[in-house]
């Protein structure tokens, strides 16, 4: 059988084999962190050593790396946990950050975005100046379709100023951009394990020491009282390894951006009429939202997918859901571009052979559906 072309990295990335090595081992042995013999005591340590390598990626102590079951629980922690009394996001946030804003019962006021998906910082601060005090910024660091990068430093600059507390969704830019907490300003980070190798089922909160958080599941008091439950031992170990070599791979992301680049303008020059999100600005060096002229996304998702190519339509984080992408609309696209969008996310696997299978599937597709004058 044919081996898959894996380009879906943003949804989930392949795990580590020094991943699955950790995690067995975690497997073999006993012990609950909280127990005092020496076997909890064995697991506690397998934990600390965990929270240490997940800290230096995030640059910050230890002791403010809260882990969770993953980027939807830690989205829902700070948004839910930081004591809030309006929010404010942007309209290309996560589905874990808008739906968490509208469960929280609180005002919430959402912050648009330019053509390119930046987020307009004028009305930024018209809502902070508008918004209840204390307010919680929310605005992800890099979006999960398009890729495009936010200005977090400036956002959080912005907050500081109206003294709101501002969290970032950095869950796409672990081991593709540095991050250091207090380079970026923010006063919570939060990661997700799979999205860099690591284990399903693990995330962590990344927050200063001022930072407040209240535990949304309590019962336990693991993680300082701020997220009750016997840990993921295993899960957390296998984070640990992950975000070491993510923390090591930040800077060798140029082989992976030059075969992200020469997959578009391979399909730029097939097509006049394709369009590409967030072109114009900062990206990941891995991520590409291209939206095929006359194709619905789920079309093309299958074609790729018989092709031998594993690729998604919008985020893949919304139980295999299809619907019109949020982050293109409010980017101003629209719905037919929105529709015939799919995401192409590349990583640490990625060959070149891989991107010409791409372009030639892309191709065939493409001419298919041309001289029938649509699909």
């Amino acid at each position: 059988m044919k081996t898959k072309i894996y380009m879906d990295y943003n949804a989930t990335c392949p795990i580590r084999p020094a991943v699955i090595d950790v995690v067995a081992a975690a497997m073999a042995t006993v012990g609950n962190p909280s127990s005092v013999h020496s076997a909890g005591r064995a697991a506690k340590t397998v934990m600390d050593e965990a929270r240490t390598k997940v800290a230096a990626l995030a640059g910050c102590r230890p002791r403010d790396v809260v882990f969770c079951s993953g980027g939807t629980e830690a989205n829902n922690l700070v948004v839910r946990g930081c004591g809030a009394a309006s929010l404010i996001i942007s309209e290309t946030e996560h589905p874990s950050v808008l739906a968490s804003a509208e469960a929280a019962g609180l005002p919430v006021y959402k912050v648009g975005v330019d053509a390119n998906g930046l987020v307009d910082l004028a009305s930024l601060r018209q809502l902070l100046q508008e918004a209840a005090a204390p307010a919680l910024v929310s605005v992800m660091f890099a979006n999960n379709e398009t890729g495009v990068m936010q200005p977090v430093s400036e956002v959080a600059v912005l907050a500081k100023e109206f003294g709101a507390k501002f969290h970032t969704d950095a869950i796409q830019c672990a081991g593709k951009t540095p991050l250091d907490l207090a380079t970026i300003g923010a006063d919570y980070l939060t990661l997700s394990s799979h999205k860099i190798g690591g284990p399903q089922g693990v995330g962590a909160v990344v927050m200063t020491p001022t930072a407040s958080l209240k535990a949304l599941t309590v019962g336990g008091g693991q993680e300082l009282g701020r997220r009750s439950g016997t840990e993921n031992v295993a899960g957390v170990a296998g984070f640990g390894v992950a975000a070491f070599d993510a923390l090591v791979a930040v800077g060798n992301t140029h082989g992976i951006q030059a075969m992200r680049d020469h997959l578009e303008k391979s399909i730029k020059a097939l097509s006049s009429s394709v369009v590409i999100a967030g072109e114009n600005t900062d990206r990941l060096p891995n991520t590409s939202c291209i939206a095929m002229p006359n194709v619905k996304g789920e079309t093309q998702v299958m074609h790729f997918d018989l092709a031998g190519i594993c690729l998604s339509s919008g985020s893949a984080c919304s139980s295999g859901k299809v619907k019109l992408s949020h982050v293109l609309t409010a980017m101003g696209y629209d719905e037919p571009v929105a529709e015939n969008s799919i995401r192409v996310s590349l990583g640490y696997q990625t060959q070149q052979s891989d991107i010409d299978a791409f372009i030639e599937a892309w191709q065939a597709l493409y001419v298919r559906t041309s001289s029938k004058g649509a699909a």
